[in-house]
């Protein structure tokens, strides 16, 4: 995040101790201990932090700072054993500090949708508090939010935080797609548990129809565990069994200017003549 934008007070630049700097309260955003973050350990415990984490003075405090800017950094430099981190401190309130949180991680290459999800209600919710109304997220003020995306898609993704954290977890791990994942949003939270016992009983996801079906028998007042049930173990067609040959492994067994539709009339009626020889031959015993 460019320092500049996020306030037009001057910045002051410091080295903080660890254990003066607080997560920004409800942050959205993922703080995990996976590959990446050892690399970035390893890269701080090397070459220190390269740039300065964004915090403000925490309110009430003389010398405590919560972290606008840098939670992932933070935590490397945590496991990385350094006891002070480089930081610029801005005079900051709540509502500017989580705009300025916000807008300094939209950037990121990988983010959650829950990551997204939450952050765009945080943004919106700290809007509504100085006064810009942005409920609707509307034409006017859709670009108060975000500049890459529509006021109907940033509405779309706010509707994920109305999911129960079992299913949106599923949601970040690509299990459900995004568009029925918005669909499901609607459901009430029991109906949701319904759903997701189903989901894991079952070993399966609503398709897009599915979840728009699950929606309008919700708002009907229809939706029960039954109902979920019938609905989810209905066969889909992408879930049908097939049998897949790579085209290359038969090639050359095919006159050159046959198609791929062709070769596979010419596979099943060999598989049926073979049936038949294979009862005839039973039938001869």
């Amino acid at each position: 995040m460019n320092a500049q934008n996020t306030t037009k007070t001057k910045a002051k630049a410091a080295k903080i101790p660890l254990e003066k700097l607080h997560p920004f309260d409800v942050h959205p955003y993922k703080v995990r201990d996976d590959e990446e973050m050892e690399t970035l350990a390893d890269s701080i415990r090397e070459n220190g932090i390269l740039t300065p984490l964004i915090v403000r003075p925490l309110e009430n405090t003389t010398d405590e700072y919560e972290v606008i800017s840098g939670h992932r950094r933070l935590h490397a430099a945590e496991k990385a054993g350094i006891t002070e981190v480089p930081a610029l401190i801005y005079a900051l309130d709540r509502d500017a500090a989580a705009i300025a949180l916000v807008d300094s991680n939209l950037h990121r290459e990988h983010i959650l949708p829950s990551e997204k999800a939450f952050t765009y209600k945080l943004k919106m919710d700290a809007l509504n508090h100085q006064g810009i109304t942005c409920g609707q997220v509307g034409h006017k003020s859709r670009e108060d939010i975000s500049d890459t995306e529509s006021g109907r898609q940033i509405q779309r993704y706010i509707r994920l935080t109305n999911l129960i954290p079992q299913i949106l977890e599923k949601v970040d791990d690509s299990r459900i797609a995004f568009t029925p994942a918005v669909e499901i949003s609607y459901l009430a939270e029991q109906e949701q548990r319904d759903l997701l016992d189903t989901m894991e009983s079952e070993d399966c996801t609503p398709s897009l129809s599915q979840a728009q079906r699950l929606k309008r028998l919700s708002q009907e007042g229809h939706l029960n565990m039954d109902v979920i049930f019938a609905i989810l173990t209905e066969e889909k067609a992408n879930q049908k069994e097939k049998l897949k040959i790579p085209v290359e492994r038969v090639r050359d067994f095919f006159p050159k200017d046959y198609t791929a539709e062709q070769m596979e009339e010419t596979i099943v009626k060999m598989c049926e003549e073979w049936y038949r020889k294979k009862m005839r031959d039973h039938d001869a015993r």
